[in-house]
């Protein structure tokens, strides 16, 4: 066991990564970091909260009270050999987690939590966030002394996704298990991520009591606005005003404060002065309030000083177990009959419908509300969250993945706070339900005031490429993104790529038929039905389309002669649409949405039900709307299959390589050519033959063995940038040449030894190609591919993935690129062995996910071949990370806004 400390112990400081707030089973948030001599009187007052049978637990034998020697041994530790953690809540210490190494790889874990607080989830919390405080410091296992009868805790350990060996001894269980983070544990983490931040949504969505802060008498106030809109959209829980200065507000008692309401309060609805909001947040957090929405301004999006005053705001939230949405934000509303609930600034309550809109900019969320009502389009849940200071488009996606009333999720971005998080959320909700995103700033990747989140690095193709990775439909405006959402909220999901086009105008009809073929759809049958066409010729049309079996999709085109309404093709295309297995759209009369004549009545009271036919006023419209549905039915249909296997991979040898470069520089160094091959030989990457010289002794030995048929080149970035230095790197095919070229190297660099030079053979004919990773602070892990060339670098042929790759992701990549044809037998020439390729992505992106520390990898020139691929030229940078990706292995919150972890 490790000595105890003694007085003159110096306690060195934790990891800065090591303290987050964390989100508990039921939804509220609490704090977790290390643990600090400090925290002694803590330490003493959570102990004597702790009842009798969990000290026993914990300590085998009675222990009423902590001597000052366990208190000392307790919060003095090394962060090392002995780690300490505390789960925090209203500034009281309520749990305390740790670990002690008993030998090289293995340590003893133990929990001993407030009994008030069981049930919550905080002991599988610290576990997780132990194991990977334990890995970081090279522990392999850990292994618990438990008393059998302790169940809740051997539970807690049998749970966590790793395989427990037990055993007993004198009576007690013996529990050791690896905490290597395997899939099934991940999984289990996650799935207890969702549960928890679905859960810490569900209330502000289905509030039994809301409170509305700063109600006021006065007409056209944002106070009085709140309150009318909770009255007025038939709030069917209860409503409370609180006013300082008012004895009542529309008819109903002010209070004060939110404490001296006599019932419980789930939701507070924050409009008094950014100033006032921390007090209001400590009164609400005394009355036991589970979420905020603070719509008051004054925070972010005025500077600086909005800026401490929103983390001031956010940091308070966290620490009282609150949830957050905004500040400066427009509100939240439910249409559910059962709830009913405008807790927002918009006048405008939704018609019941089956999508999820969530959007950040407060004022844009009225325009969105009055185009969804123009529509019928119809919503089940709406949330502006303002500057997104804490509740984000993250926690929401986990919310609508198992809401019933929820078939659609409609995103408006401005930015994205954890671009890695979203990823693997919305992957995982987009096989369920479709997501159709906005995203603003998309070229500029220009982050709005308010928003206090870094920028993200990698290029905006990259961020594209996430998203349709993820399955994420993104259009590129919100009417785009309307038009898709009524599609998808009403019709079927196409089966493929063939459509029919039925209309009664010659013209109209074309131009369907080529903005189909400009959009990848096919048209297999186009029906020109003439301007006198019948309700009954439509029908007949109709329904040939729909039971053709080429015919996966129809467009339906309709203008009506003169003086005539229109009525009885309107009932044909209804009927078909509601019977329909394949989806109808149509551009009816010119109409936007879906037109009461094309309307299926909804027995769930939507403004419109599933079998509606949406109308758009152009078909250019109707058949983009079609397409980008088609795109993602498609996705869905094609299985991804498992990540690339990865048995010869020597991830050990990898990551003692980058420590130890690491290590000779801290701030981070390009690698050398060696360095280099053996980084990329630990991943089944081999670079053709070639040898490092640094005398012309060692260059000629290398150009003897690998038959004087080589290329001579700089190792080193300057040197191979400078055009004079060009002519030299050239073949070389005898003694006297290498001679040659070394003596030009030495008047032109003086000492060309110095610099490091290779010696490299010539490879076979083939394209060439170029693999190239990055590691981006706030991103993650990002892979691309392209054909190498000056031109096509130029127009930015290139394709992108966020690592971990599917097993579709790297064949996707080769052929996503315009230049793909030249892999493919362009011309005549000779198809190149694209698996090799697809192969040397994936393992690029498996090394690339593996190493963070890895800042950038380049394969700038790769000769695909016949049979093979040779890499003739590799680069790899490492820098150092502050945090290794933790937060694929702990469940926490985003850091608070402007927050930066130390490198």
């Amino acid at each position: 066991m490790s000595a105890e400390p003694t007085e003159e112990t110096v306690v060195p400081s934790a990891p800065r990564h090591w303290e987050a707030d964390v989100l508990l089973r039921d939804g509220r948030t609490a704090h977790i970091r290390p643990i600090q001599p400090e925290d002694a009187e803590l330490l003493v007052e959570f102990y004597s909260r702790v009842s009798d049978t969990s000290k026993y637990y914990r300590f085998f034998s009675p222990m009423p009270l902590l001597s000052e020697r366990d208190v000392k041994r307790f919060t003095q530790v090394d962060h090392q050999q002995r780690v300490a953690l505390v789960l925090m809540l209203q500034g009281r210490m309520i749990a305390v987690g740790r670990f002690d190494v008993v030998q090289p790889g293995e340590a003893e874990v133990a929990f001993l939590v407030e009994d008030e607080h069981h049930g919550r989830g905080i002991a599988q919390l610290l576990l997780e966030h132990l194991a990977q405080a334990g890995r970081e410091r090279g522990v392999e296992r850990f292994t618990a002394e438990v008393l059998p009868d302790n169940h809740r805790m051997i539970q807690t350990f049998r749970d966590a996704g790793y395989r427990v060996a037990s055993e007993y001894d004198e009576g007690v269980l013996m529990l050791e298990f690896s905490i290597d983070p395997t899939e099934t544990a991940i999984g289990v983490m996650r799935g207890r991520e969702h549960r928890a931040e679905a859960a810490s949504i569900e209330r502000f969505f289905n509030p039994r009591s809301v409170a509305v802060i700063g109600a006021s008498r006065r007409q056209d106030t944002i106070g009085q606005a709140l309150v009318r809109n909770l009255v007025t959209g038939d709030y069917t829980g209860r409503v409370y005003v609180v006013n300082q200065s008012a004895t009542a507000v529309s008819g109903m008692p002010a209070y004060k404060s939110v404490g001296e309401i006599p019932d419980d309060v789930d939701v507070a609805i924050v409009a008094v002065p950014a100033e006032a909001v921390e007090d209001v947040v400590l009164d609400c957090a005394a009355k036991g309030v589970h979420g905020l929405i603070v719509v008051s301004s004054g925070f972010a999006e005025t500077g600086d000083e909005g800026r401490k005053r929103q983390r001031r705001l956010v940091g308070l939230s966290r620490s009282y177990g609150l949830r957050l949405i905004g500040p400066n934000c427009l509100g939240v509303i439910n249409t559910d009959p059962a709830v009913s609930v405008n807790a927002s600034l918009s006048s405008v309550m939704p018609a019941r419908g089956r999508a999820g809109f969530f959007c950040q900019s407060g004022a844009l969320g009225s325009a969105i509300l009055e185009k969804v009502k123009n529509r019928g389009l119809g919503l089940s849940t709406f949330v502006s969250a303002g500057n997104r200071a804490d509740v984000s488009g993250n926690d929401l996606l986990q919310y609508w993945e198992e809401d019933d009333s929820t078939e659609v999720v409609l995103l408006y971005l401005e930015s994205i706070g954890n671009p890695r998080k979203f990823s693997r959320i919305a992957r995982r909700v987009s096989l369920r339900k479709p997501i159709i995103a906005v995203r603003s700033g998309r070229t500029t990747q220009g982050v709005p005031m308010g928003h206090a989140v870094r920028r993200i690095a990698a290029p905006p193709q990259a961020v594209d490429a996430m998203f349709r990775q993820a399955g994420v439909i993104q259009v590129d405006t919100l009417e785009e993104m309307f038009d898709v959402a009524q599609l998808l909220a009403h019709q079927p999901l196409p089966r493929g790529r063939r459509v029919a086009v039925v209309g009664n105008s010659d013209a109209l009809g074309l131009l369907a038929v080529d903005a189909a073929a400009s959009v990848g759809l096919v048209v297999n049958k186009s029906v020109a039905l003439g301007a006198e066409a019948t309700a009954d010729d439509f029908e007949d049309a109709l329904d040939a389309a729909i039971d053709d079996p080429d015919i996966d999709s129809v467009i339906a085109v309709y203008i009506p002669p003169l003086n005539v309404s229109g009525e009885d093709v309107a009932n044909v295309l209804a009927a078909v649409g509601e019977q329909s297995d394949k989806p109808l759209v149509s551009s009816f009369l010119g109409a936007e949405g879906v037109p009461e004549l094309l309307r299926v009545p909804d027995v769930a009271g939507s403004t419109a039900g599933r079998g509606s036919v949406p109308s758009y006023p152009a078909v250019e419209a109707a058949v983009r709307a079609l397409a980008r549905v088609v795109e993602y039915a498609v996705w869905l249909r094609t299985p991804d299959g498992p990540h690339p296997e990865s048995a010869d991979v020597d991830l050990g040898g990898a990551r003692r390589l980058v420590t130890a470069a690491l290590a000779e520089h801290p701030q981070g160094v390009a690698l050398t050519p060696a360095q280099t091959a053996e980084l990329l030989a630990a991943y089944d990457i081999h670079l053709w033959d070639c040898r490092s010289a640094s005398t012309l002794q060692e260059a000629q030995d290398a150009a003897r063995e690998l038959g004087w048929d080589v290329v001579l080149k700089a190792t080193s970035h300057p040197l191979r940038e400078r055009p004079d230095l060009a002519h030299v790197w050239r073949n070389i095919d005898t003694p006297d040449e290498m001679s040659d070229a070394w003596e030009t190297l030495t008047e032109l660099v003086g000492q060309p030894e110095t610099a490091g030079f290779v010696v490299q053979k010539n490879a076979p004919p083939g394209v060439p190609v170029a693999v190239r990773s990055i590691e981006d602070p706030l991103f993650g892990p990002v892979v691309s591919f392209g054909i190498s060339g000056p031109i096509i670098e130029l127009l930015a042929d290139k394709s992108y993935r966020i690592p971990p790759l599917g097993g579709r992701d790297a064949a996707a990549m080769v052929r996503e690129v315009k230049s793909s044809p030249m892999l493919f037998g362009y011309r005549g020439a000779d198809v190149v062995d694209v698996a090799e390729i697809e192969r040397l992505i994936s393992r690029v992106a498996q090394l690339q996910n593996d190493l963070p520390q890895v800042s950038a990898l380049e394969l700038s020139l790769v000769l695909a071949g016949t049979s093979g691929a040779s890499v003739l030229t590799a680069e790899a940078r490492v820098e150092p990370v502050a945090d290794p990706r933790s937060d694929l292995f702990v469940r926490r919150m985003p850091e608070l806004p402007g927050d930066t972890l130390p490198s």
